[in-house]
């Protein structure tokens, strides 16, 4: 198998004929393949089990003659994300509330493979990503993130090669307008991203004191509240919260989300952002993740927020 491909890290190891030792690859693609298969399937924990598969097929398989090593792995952690993502379709559909994408800290989510295109760590792009369908997302997940030219993506898709030009090329047309796009971490300064942290610490004051006003300041004409209380009735609000009225309410409000006010905050990491990660007595108990716009005039307003509450979801912080 030949494949042609142009991200950077980590360097493709040339196996001629034999395969490499699977401890060898393992410590040189694993965090790659993480990287794919998180995107692919928003969940760290399916990641996880994609990519041990993966390599547990390598060590029965013993591929010979492979030209790229990378670009062969990343063809079977693509073919497994998009079985994944299909199956658990059927899941979310009787998913109580709303799904969210699994958020993750550290430099987990941030191989060097990667480091050039920060801009799909964030979480509000990890919510993005679950709109499109599984052929969508590989596509636009192997393109955008980690540069595989289309002759490449063609072969590790089973599409055209003009197939997968069209396909980008229209997800990527209707993505360009998306805050989470527009918003992207890569389009900040250093000073803006001490705005960020200016105004995730006046959100804390506020939502800790119930301040109407001090929470106005902060919103965005038309904010989004979307909450994961992991499928589990009466642990949140089950539909998204769309407006600045109604979210004020749930943000305000002495009785609802009651609990996250008797939990510690920090300001932690989260998909290359700083983000709200709440404890109690040293467990992870909450995140709050934000996506933030400017507004005309350069101030800082939070446009979309999203709760997670599934501790299933909350092992990776």
């Amino acid at each position: 198998m030949t494949v042609q491909e142009q991200s950077s890290e980590p360097e493709a190891i040339e196996t001629g004929t034999a395969m490499p030792p699977l401890e060898t690859l393992y410590a040189q693609y694993r965090k790659y393949a993480f990287a794919i298969a998180y995107r692919m399937s928003g969940s760290a924990e399916e990641a996880e089990d994609a990519v041990q598969d993966c390599f547990a097929e390598l060590h029965r398989r013993k591929p010979r003659n492979v030209d790229n090593m990378k670009a062969y792995i990343a063809r079977m952690i693509t073919n497994a994300c998009i079985n994944t993502i299909n199956s658990a379709r059927s899941r979310k559909e009787t998913y109580i509330g709303e799904w969210l994408p699994e958020p993750i800290s550290g430099e987990e989510n941030d191989p060097e493979a990667v480091a050039q295109q920060r801009d799909m760590l964030s979480y509000a792009y990890m919510v993005l990503l679950d709109r499109l369908s599984p052929g969508e997302r590989a596509v636009f997940v192997l393109r955008e993130a980690f540069r595989y030219d289309y002759a490449a993506i063609a072969e590790m898709t089973g599409r055209t090669e003009a197939g997968c030009r069209q396909l980008y090329s229209r997800v990527k047309r209707s993505l360009k307008a998306e805050p989470a796009v527009t918003a992207a971490p890569s389009r900040r300064t250093e000073q803006s991203r001490e705005s960020r942290a200016n105004l995730l610490r006046r959100f804390v004051d506020a939502f800790a004191t119930y301040d109407i006003s001090g929470m106005i300041d902060l919103l965005a004409e038309q904010p989004v509240f979307t909450a994961d209380g992991g499928g589990r009735e009466l642990r949140t609000v089950v539909r998204p919260m769309i407006g600045r009225k109604g979210v004020l309410a749930l943000l305000t409000s002495r009785r609802i989300f009651a609990h996250l006010r008797e939990w510690t905050p920090s300001f932690e990491q989260l998909g290359g952002e700083l983000q709200l990660v709440f404890r109690y007595d040293n467990q992870v108990m909450a995140t709050l993740c934000f996506l933030i716009e400017e507004s005309a005039n350069d101030n800082l307003r939070i446009r979309e927020l999203y709760l997670m509450l599934a501790d299933d979801k909350l092992t990776r912080i």
